[in-house]
């Protein structure tokens, strides 16, 4: 199967409003089988399948993800 390169994440903050984070495909994947997806740092974590189901993933202790409001495959 064929999986997007890069997704966007959208995250809602109430007082700031959404926040974006651009994840792109590692070489691992998750438990479900689907790609593992990270940002640039490392911090950001989720395996996505290609219907846009998102788990995401804590990348470090203490770490409680959430889960993004939107999810969507980032054109080239």
């Amino acid at each position: 199967m064929d999986y997007p390169e890069h997704f966007q994440l959208v995250f809602g903050a109430p007082a700031a409003g959404d926040d974006t984070i651009v994840v792109h495909r590692t070489d691992r994947s998750g438990a479900g089988g689907y790609p593992i997806y990270e940002d640039d740092s490392g911090i950001v974590r989720a395996e996505i399948s290609p219907e846009g189901e998102v788990r995401m993933m804590a990348s470090g202790g203490h770490q409680d993800p959430g889960m993004p409001k939107v999810v969507r495959p980032e054109e080239p």
